[in-house]
């Protein structure tokens, strides 16, 4: 397929109306425009090919633009777009994907709502959580994003995008990250739930202990509170496992999925025991949403889903994410700028110095032909998160061009 190469006129033409029209989040405008994606590349407007090192940010994990994938949306687009999704309809895409997903799941957690995003889904297990303990109560931790709503904002971490909404929802508690007993003294008989990465994405990519989850567990036991594990980033292979939480063998009362579970398509859902779920229907339609689940995210959500497991991208993540960090390593042993190389699989952590360094490594990057992006809570650490279909050629060229940005920077 050839790239779509606009002239300047045009460029510039669609960077002012995106100022205009389309609702900004930062000041400092958007530097690319984006017009292809195939694999584990991107071409901008000019013609430029990017080598994508953050996967849509976890989302492509099959890679951009899957055949399979896309061939799946036209064939469901051709049988039937928007119906109903919720009510009195069954969606024979919704019943195929939340089916097999529940061979797949945490023992126990068979049952899906799906939504469009992390977000909603997020919003869902809290009132889900609630009307199964009867609390409102809500352990979160220091570093978490679960993202920008009012429900789902009261639980992320940083006070800067927190304070400018408030009031929102009471009772939350943050406790620092991998720190048990803190937890065990905020849990109290009012909590009826504690929300939690398994590893941290946007705190700057934290791997907990080996005790954390497992205690977290234990702990919700004790005090009748439901665990919430939040894998909207680190679910359907990232991290090595199918689900980052199978790592430490925990099974969560609530488990949050979205991002890659679409294949490249909106698509979110909480998933917890059938007998939990059922409490949505009581009062009836106590949680609804209007394109949740729609038929074409569950179509691509489902070829996404297979491609995952027939080239057993789940263990080529844990492979390639030995080796990465293993080269990081071997940078980091030559540049005084990195401070540290954490993660599982392919979902990596490079802390530099500062985040001005960060900030000029990024950029440099990019100049370069590489996609990397730094964390919304950890400015100093950038995130390599490549689709778990890359290849070992792309892995070495963009790791090359990594260090060429840090050299260079």
């Amino acid at each position: 397929m050839d790239n779509k190469i606009l002239c300047q006129k045009e460029v510039e033409c669609l960077r002012e109306d995106d100022l205009r029209y389309v609702a900004q989040t930062t000041p400092f405008g958007k530097s690319l425009v984006f017009v292809r994606s195939q694999g584990c590349m991107l071409w901008d407007a000019e013609g430029k090919s990017y080598l994508d090192f953050i996967s849509g940010i976890a989302v492509n994990n099959v890679g951009h633009t899957h055949p399979e994938v896309v061939q799946a949306i036209c064939d469901q687009a051709q049988r039937m777009l928007h119906a109903t999704v919720f009510g009195k309809a069954v969606i024979p895409p919704q019943v195929e994907l939340a089916r097999r997903l529940a061979q797949l799941t945490p023992h126990g957690l068979e049952t899906i709502f799906f939504t469009n995003s992390g977000t909603e889904a997020i919003e869902g297990a809290i009132k889900l959580a609630r009307r199964a303990t009867g609390r409102h109560g809500i352990v979160a931790f220091e570093g978490a994003f679960h993202g920008r709503t009012c429900g789902a904002l009261s639980i992320s971490w940083r006070e800067v995008y927190r304070k400018p909404f408030e009031p929102l929802l009471p009772g939350v508690t943050f406790v620092p990250f991998n720190d048990l007993e803190a937890a065990r003294r905020a849990v109290t008989d009012a909590v009826g739930m504690v929300i939690v990465e398994p590893i941290q994405g946007e705190g700057g990519v934290h791997v907990p202990s080996d005790d954390f989850l497992p205690g977290l567990r234990q702990l919700c036991d004790a005090r009748g509170a439901f665990l919430v594990l939040d894998e909207i980033q680190t679910g359907f292979g990232r991290t090595g496992r199918f689900f980052a939480c199978e790592h430490w063998g925990v099974v969560p009362d609530i488990l949050v999925v979205a991002k890659a579970i679409g294949g490249g398509m909106p698509l979110g859902g909480f998933i917890s025991r059938p007998e939990v779920m059922r409490l949505l229907t009581d009062p009836p339609l106590a949680h609804m949403t209007t394109f949740g689940g729609h038929p074409v995210s569950c179509a691509a959500g489902l070829a996404s889903l297979n491609i995952i497991l027939r080239e057993r991208l789940v263990a080529r993540a844990d492979q390639l994410g030995v080796h990465i960090q293993e080269r990081l390593r071997q940078m980091q042993r030559k540049y005084a700028v990195i401070k540290d190389v954490r993660g599982k699989g392919l979902m990596i952590g490079l802390e530099f110095a500062s985040a001005e360094e960060t900030k000029r490594i990024v950029q440099r990057a990019q100049e370069l032909g590489l996609i990397l992006s730094w964390s919304i809570y950890s400015g100093g650490t950038v995130r390599i998160a490549p689709p778990l279909v890359i290849t070992e050629d792309e892995v070495q060229r963009g790791l090359a061009l990594l260090e060429q940005a840090i050299q260079s920077a």
